[in-house]
């Protein structure tokens, strides 16, 4: 495990330019695992149109190592990459969705403090991306009538909080060296 306050006293004094580079280099990769997800074919088992949302390593990375500020940011830059790509509907799920997410894992940070792990992170980052996706469509269709699927989305968010957590866990000796890097 790596000294968070290490990275965080660190972070405090990432000069503006290496912490706009950085934002960049996250927002870029956030691009491209979303777009190759995108272009995926269905993967059995998953419900209909779900993904692992993968680019959201970059995001909860942002907000554990960097800041909240710069984590909302990218959920909001990744949200308007949608919608340039595939459009108004498209983007305003994945904007809502990432907001939603960014704010409760906020939330998780702030009330578990130091207990808080990458699983757990992960999971209620992946969870209420599903339910604030699920408000957006509500809010498209003008009914909750979908309600019957969000038990479906929940027991997949927690699939997919968990793989994502995982594959966090794998890149963030990489990560850290490149923060830590003078």
């Amino acid at each position: 495990m790596y000294n968070k306050s290490e990275v965080e006293w660190n972070n405090k004094n990432l000069p503006k330019t290496k912490k706009t580079v950085l934002l960049a280099l996250f927002f870029s990769m956030c691009v491209i695992l979303s777009y190759l997800e995108h272009m995926l074919p269905p993967i059995p088992f998953f419900p209909p149109g779900a993904k692992l949302g993968l680019s959201n390593i970059f995001v909860m990375y942002s907000l554990i190592f960097i800041g909240k500020r710069e984590a909302f940011m990218l959920a909001v830059l990744k949200g308007l990459f949608v919608f340039l790509i595939r459009g108004m509907t498209a983007g305003f799920l994945s904007l809502t969705g990432g907001l939603f997410s960014v704010l409760v894992m906020c939330f998780v940070l702030v009330l578990l403090k130091d207990k808080s792990t990458y699983v757990i992170l992960s999971v209620f980052g992946a969870i209420f991306h599903n339910i604030g996706q699920f408000i957006a469509v509500s809010f498209i269709i003008g009914s909750f009538a979908l309600m019957i699927y969000l038990p479906v989305l929940i027991i997949f968010g927690i699939f997919a909080g968990i793989a994502t957590a995982a594959v966090l866990s794998f890149v963030i000796p990489a990560f850290v060296r490149i923060l830590l890097q003078g």
